[in-house]
This record gives structure tokens, C-alpha cells and sequence, in this order.
């Protein structure tokens, strides 16, 4: 049974992968710009729900809530401070530079705030672990939580993006920016709605992330940002069904090469074959060639 638990292991660990890289290929897709600060709106998002918790008392579904709200809100402040003076900009650098200089400047805003010690997250799911095969297999309330919640999650997402008015809008930004602005779309109104959806799911992707792995620093969301980009790309970038497949795919090439080879080269395996997938198919998994015209 070792085997298929830690299967389960690596799907949970690749749903919050997922729901952290549909931040990403949603941006990418609509606004065409990689937002490297958001593995860092985990991390708020998550300090969000612990003082709230804590410190606040607050019960757990309303210090979600709040969370959810906070990195919302971050996430609109961001694309107008950094990243709308930066869309027509011819230099693609200039955007990397302000992606990074934003990641740093959370995590220092962090530091100063929460201080650098690493704090315990006090799991508050409250379900009950799934017994099978007469106590062979256990499968933790928080593992059931963190797979049902990146199903609903990518179905409720597929659904808005294809049967509403604002997720037909964010299809044609994607497509033509200038022919959907002509077509009477708000165009800045439709990339900071894809920057407020993907802040909030990072709140979201935060709370599972502590809640599997308890503890929190001001750089708890770096890593599990930059994997779950990896993913995006995995599995195609700008790809809803692609993030998850890539999220997924990850957290099990993740889990069981910590299982069966070293802990330690785990992290290089993940990386190692998303250069193979993208020396076979540049375009990841589910990714679409795009022809230039010239």
C-alpha cells in the first residue's frame, strides 16, 4: 500500500500546485505577463488565516474568507502599481525586474512585520481521515480537503471562464487585445479581474499549502511559487486544464522521488523533467502552437 499512499500524497501536493499555477496561466493568458510575486500572496494569504485564527480568534471559515478578500485586494494593487505602467512595454525585462522586485518587497514587508522565526499553522480542517483496506491505507481529512477543493476549484473556473459574460471577455482580451477593446470590452477591467481570481486562489492555495505542511516564514510561498510556474509551463502555459494536469503530474514526479531515490534530488528531478517535457514539446502538454503573422 506504500505506493498508492504516496500516489494520494503526490496528487494533494500537485491540487495545491494546480491551484497556485491557474494563477499564473491566467495572467500569462489574458495579460501575457508572468507575476513572479505571486508564490509570495500565498504567504500573505496564509498569515491571513493564522492571525485571524490566533490571534483574532476568528472562526475558520471567516479567517479564510478574510484571506481570500485580503489577497484579492492585494492582487488588484499589484497589476496597478507594478504591472498596468509596464503592459505596452516593449521590453519584456522590464517586467521580469518588476516581478522580482515586488516578490522581494512582500517578503521584506513580511519580515518586518511577522518577524523571521517560523511559526506553527494550526491545522483547522476539521474532517475525518478515509480508512480503507482495514487500516492499510489512512487518507488524512487534510489530503481529501486539499484534492475535492482543486476539483471544484478547476470545474467552477472552466464554468466561469466559458458561461459568463466576464469569462467570455477574458477569452477575447486573450485572443485580441485590440479587436476585444474595439468590440466594447474593458480590457483593464478584465486583466485586473484575472489578477483578482488568481490572488484569491493563491489564498486559497496557501491555507492547504500550511495546512499539509504546518509551519509558516515570510518565504513559505518562493518555492512552491517557482513549482508551481514550473508546472504552468509543464502542462502548457495559459492552459486552465493544462495548469492542473502539470500541477498534478508535479507533486507526484515530486513525492515519489523522495520516496524511492533521495529527498534531496527531489527538487532537481522536477526540474530535470520539465527540461525534457520542453525539449520534446516546447509548448508543454496541453499548450497550443501559435502561429505568427508576419
Amino acid at each position: 500500500m506504500s505506493f498508492v499512499y504516496y500516489l494520494i500524497n503526490g496528487i494533494s501536493l500537485g491540487s495545491i500546485y494546480a491551484i497556485i499555477a491557474l494563477g499564473y496561466t491566467m495572467v500569462y493568458g489574458i495579460a501575457k505577463m508572468l507575476n513572479f510575486a505571486h508564490g509570495d500572496i500565498i504567504m500573505v494569504g496564509a498569515y491571513a488565516v493564522l492571525n485571524m485564527t490566533i490571534y483574532a480568534g476568528a472562526n475558520p471559515w471567516v479567517a479564510i474568507l478574510v484571506s481570500i478578500a485580503v489577497c484579492t485586494l492585494l492582487g488588484v494593487i499589484i497589476e496597478k502599481i507594478a504591472y498596468k505602467p509596464l503592459r505596452n512595454a516593449a521590453s519584456s525585462l522590464a517586467v521580469l525586474i518588476t516581478a522580482i522586485g515586488m516578490s522581494y518587497l512582500l517578503q521584506n514587508l513580511a519580515l518586518l512585520i511577522f518577524g523571521a522565526d517560523a511559526k506553527a499553522f494550526v491545522n483547522i480542517i476539521d474532517v475525518p481521515s478515509l480508512v480503507l483496506f482495514d487500516g492499510d491505507l489512512i487518507i488524512s481529512g487534510t489530503i481529501i480537503v486539499t484534492i475535492v477543493s482543486c476539483v471544484l476549484i478547476m470545474a467552477g473556473l472552466t464554468i466561469f471562464i466559458k458561461k459568463t459574460r466576464q469569462g467570455q471577455a477574458m477569452q477575447a482580451v486573450s485572443e485580441d487585445r485590440g479587436a476585444a477593446q474595439l468590440m466594447g470590452i474593458n480590457v483593464n477591467g478584465t486583466i485586473s479581474l484575472t489578477f483578482a481570481i488568481g490572488s484569491g486562489l493563491a489564498a486559497i492555495a496557501g491555507f492547504l499549502l500550511c495546512s499539509a505542511y504546518p509551519t509558516i516564514t515570510p518565504y513559505t510561498g518562493a518555492m512552491p511559487g517557482i513549482k508551481a510556474f514550473v508546472a504552468a509551463v509543464f502542462g502548457g502555459i495559459g492552459s486552465v486544464p493544462g495548469a492542473m494536469l502539470g500541477g498534478i503530474l508535479l507533486g507526484i514526479i515530486e513525492i515519489l522521488s523522495r520516496a524511492y531515490i533521495t529527498s534531496q534530488l527531489s527538487d532537481a528531478i522536477v526540474f530535470a523533467v520539465l527540461i525534457i517535457v520542453l525539449l520534446v514539446r516546447p509548448t508543454g502538454i496541453l499548450g497550443k502552437n501559435i502561429r505568427e503573422k508576419v
